[in-house]
């Protein structure tokens, strides 16, 4: 049976020194506590917080804009994960894809060094008619310097736009074996070959303390990243899932007592910073693991961490 409308409630509350207090009514010096609504029959009714301080707020205004900013990232890598799955059917498709993707790269630059070697042949004549002028005792015309001129000129840009191919050719590259590698683990991270949902991961907004970590410039942040990474790894209870250069997470939390961490990469304020984020599964024990002491402590290892293995590192 329910309890009667009438019945009579109870509090209970943990004041800054440990004591358990019940009462019918709470004292003014202490509804800054967090309180158990009971009734009559010791049911939990209902639960208030812990009133928390304007810094407390603050802190959770910045976690807070951090998450979304994460959430961002990894709702671009699941978009471009399913654009991945369907786009290729397998392993073989795409290292035939990168194949004739390299070729077409091999073949722009077959045309761009042909142009380049054309017109070194062509100022090497323009040079050559300019030699044979001099030793005439004839004045070179002021076309054909300037023909020399332009010549030089032309070379220059396509040495310059060589080398701009080369380099989206790298960064092509690179990216088509990371994806290939991004598929492999979609179709092989589970026995039934299909991929990891991370849908049914949950952030807890409960902790108040900030995982963050400002790189102080681009080289520190390169080897603070790959650190972050291990931190990740080493107090994370779920596998791997997603690594890349602004996210690295594991996989959903299947048990009330799994621990996913992420970090991401962001860019605020005009620095680069590192944030983590601790996710639970979506129930009452995960919610309270996340907003508990353990993930808390966690939390405030992070940047401790990152600092103390750069100074190592020197």
């Amino acid at each position: 049976m329910g309890e009667p409308a009438y019945a009579k409630k109870m509090y209970r509350w943990v004041d800054e020194n440990g004591n358990v207090y019940f009462s019918d009514q709470v004292p003014p010096d202490q509804v800054q506590h967090k309180r158990e609504t009971l009734s009559e029959k010791a049911r939990v009714l209902d639960v208030l917080e812990k009133a928390k301080t304007a810094e407390q707020i603050a802190q959770q205004k910045r976690l807070d804009a951090l998450r979304k900013e994460q959430e961002k990232i990894i709702a671009k890598q699941n978009a471009n994960d399913k654009v991945l799955l369907s786009t290729f059917r397998s392993i073989d498709d795409m290292n035939k894809a990168l194949s004739n993707k390299m070729a077409s790269f091999d073949a722009g630059r077959k045309v761009i060094e042909g142009n380049i070697e054309r017109l070194e042949q062509q100022l090497k004549q323009q040079q050559q008619q300019a030699a044979n002028l001099e030793r005439g005792g004839s004045k070179i015309p002021p076309k054909l310097l300037t023909d020399i001129a332009t010549s030089k000129q032309q070379i220059e840009a396509g040495k310059q736009e060589l080398a701009r191919h080369q380099q989206d050719k790298q960064t092509n590259e690179k990216e088509f074996k990371a994806d290939i590698a991004r598929f492999q683990f979609l179709t092989q991270s589970n026995s039934d070959g299909k991929p990891s949902n991370g849908d049914s991961l949950a952030a807890s907004n409960a902790s108040n303390e900030l995982g963050l970590f400002v790189c102080q410039d681009a080289a520190q942040c390169e080897k603070a990243w790959k650190i972050a990474g291990e931190f990740v790894a080493t107090n994370s209870t779920t596998g791997q899932d997603v690594e890349s250069e602004k996210l690295i997470m594991r996989a959903a939390p299947q048990k009330d007592d799994d621990l996913s961490l992420s970090v991401s990469l962001l860019e605020r304020n005009n620095s680069q910073q590192i944030f983590l984020d601790i996710r639970c599964r979506q129930s009452s024990i995960g919610n309270e693991l996340c907003a508990g002491a353990k993930a808390q402590s966690i939390r405030q290892a992070f940047a401790p961490f990152i600092q103390s293995s750069l100074a190592a590192q020197q």
